[in-house]
């Protein structure tokens, strides 16, 4: 069998029989046409006939390369699920990808902006024209919910409540109400009122945020977005767009909001996802303590 078809297969089964998201969908065919590549440059065997030797030796470039352990451990999830289907389908004898294990990851907490930073890159766009107006309102309204970005840019005009001040947001089977602060209404009613209808394609277009072209706005067209304004602000925190989420849970932590309904806006199933704030917010305590405190 050819790479090409192994592949072809593989995504059929992630996509019919797993039911995969679309990023694991595409995180998983992305690294196994990357080990296919390699099979190809360093190996004579293609996929269904690489053995031990030649996984591993997968592995260990990736690691040389300086790859995080996050990505090769996703890598090593991808190459066992693959194999795992093709042992199951009698298309291999031997799952050379058992001994495959992934290096242990000691949790990294997340980079988070103090107040002031998130002020600071709140204050870029400026509403003087319409990618000014939709900028603000993108990230006043990441800030004040603390959504996910995938659900930012699938948020519905539909789901938009000014006058009670909410956003409804449908994700992983499920639906939650998020409050926004005074300037977030005043933000997304200045885009929805002033600009949306100049932006978009159609007339019935649905989505809440748009590009240039009329269109959903994208992943890569917001990280784009983010970047940009992280540069004009000077801020040298490394920026995702996560990074206002992560802000918006630590920020309402540090103030005394309780972690349980924390949890729901962030719609986290497990409490424990939560958290890791905690031991964020500590850890910035610690690291206050440890620069002002005249005997630390």
């Amino acid at each position: 069998m050819q790479n090409s078809e192994c592949i072809e297969m593989f995504e059929r089964y992630l996509t019919e029989d797993k039911k995969a998201s679309a990023n694991t969908l595409s995180s998983y065919l992305r690294d196994i046409r990357q080990l296919g590549e390699y099979l190809d440059t360093h190996c004579e065997n293609g996929i269904v006939d690489a053995n031990a030797e030649d996984l591993a030796g997968y592995i260990g470039m990736l690691r040389a390369e300086g790859k995080s352990v996050a990505t090769v451990s996703r890598s090593i999830a991808s190459i066992k699920c693959l194999y795992a289907h093709l042992f199951i389908k009698q298309l291999i004898t031997v799952n050379p990808a058992q001994g495959l294990i992934p290096d242990k990851n000691t949790q990294k907490l997340p980079e988070i902006l103090s107040s002031k930073e998130v002020e600071l890159l709140l204050e870029q766009p400026k509403c003087i024209d319409p990618k000014g107006y939709r900028d603000k309102a993108m990230l006043e309204l990441l800030y004040a919910t603390g959504i996910r970005v995938t659900e930012l840019i699938e948020l519905n005009i539909s789901d938009v409540n000014l006058a009670a001040g909410v956003i409804r947001c449908a994700s992983r089977n499920r639906e939650r109400f998020i409050p926004m602060y005074p300037a977030a209404v005043k933000a997304l009613s200045d885009y929805i009122t002033l600009v949306r209808p100049q932006m978009i394609l159609m007339p019935d277009e649905q989505s809440l945020f748009v590009n240039v072209s009329g269109e959903r706005m994208s992943r890569q067209g917001f990280w784009k977005i983010v970047k940009h304004y992280q540069k004009k602000a000077g801020i040298e925190k490394d920026i995702t767009p996560h990074t206002l989420r992560h802000s918006f849970a630590a920020h309402l932590l540090e103030n005394g909001a309780d972690i349980h309904a924390i949890q729901e806006m962030l719609g986290h199933r497990d409490i424990s996802s939560t958290h890791m704030y905690s031991q964020l917010v500590k850890k910035q305590l610690k690291d206050v303590y440890i620069k002002a405190h005249p005997r630390a």
